[in-house]
This record gives structure tokens, sequence and C-alpha cells, in this order.
């Protein structure tokens, strides 16, 4: 597998509104929500591809199609995602995750804004990603 480079950092939160005043109103981060979602983020803070607060409903969503975490599974404090080169190497890297030992939260897959992604938890509690999303490259 051949990461290019970190596509995205997000804080997953529990608490939305309660993040949003860190990160938004005392940080001043020019955060924005995502259309119907309470999902806040930007590309437009240096250093980083995509940088986001993420509702911890809307990551148990994402990671397992329904709205709460599963009480079986460490609830994770952030997520990254690193990028490859296109949407077959995300299936790639998930076989090798998976050959490697790790245990995948779901498997290669597209989401409706067009990235694809294969997610994992990491022994840090962190959603780990290896994506290709179109619009960063």
């Amino acid at each position: 597998m051949h990461i290019e480079f970190i596509a995205s950092m997000a804080i997953i939160t529990p608490d939305p509104a309660a993040s949003r005043t860190l990160y938004v109103d005392a940080l001043g981060l020019p955060l924005e929500a995502a259309a119907g979602s309470e999902y806040f983020h930007s590309e437009n803070i240096a250093g980083a591809k995509h940088f986001g607060v993420w509702p911890l409903a809307e990551a148990a969503q994402a990671c397992f199609g329904a709205a709460e975490w599963p009480p079986d599974v460490t609830v994770p404090q952030a997520s990254i995602e690193f990028e490859v080169a296109d949407p077959a190497a995300v299936a790639g890297a998930a076989a090798e995750l998976r050959d490697a030992g790790f245990e995948l939260l779901h498997d290669a897959r597209e989401e409706p804004w067009g990235q694809t992604v294969a997610r994992l938890l990491s022994a840090e509690g962190l959603v780990v990603g290896v994506s290709y999303a179109p619009q960063l490259h």
C-alpha cells in the first residue's frame, strides 16, 4: 500500500454543539456545516487538507449503518484518513490490512459524496480510514 498524504483529520464528538463552541467560537476555525448534517468542516485551514468535527452519531452511521455506536466497541475520539492513488488502491489496502490481522469496521465502499473508503478502529481508539477522495486530486 502506498499512502500519498493525510487526507483528513476529524474530532469525533458525542456533543457537536459543545465541540463547535471550542473549535469555531473559541479557536475561530472557519468550519462550515455539511448540508443536512451537524458535521462541521473546512478545507481552508493551513497545513490541513480537511479538518472536521464529526458527530458520534454520524460516525456510527458511516461505520455501522446505525445512529448508535455499538456498546461493545471502543468509542473513538478522532478519525484520520490516509489517501491512496485511486479507488482500486482502497480495496487493495483493505485486503492488506485484513491479511495483516486487522479487523475492519467496513470494507472499501463509495460514500454518497464520492469518496471511497475502508475503515478500522485502532488500538488507540481512532477511526483510521484508507481513502480516495476525487476532490483532493
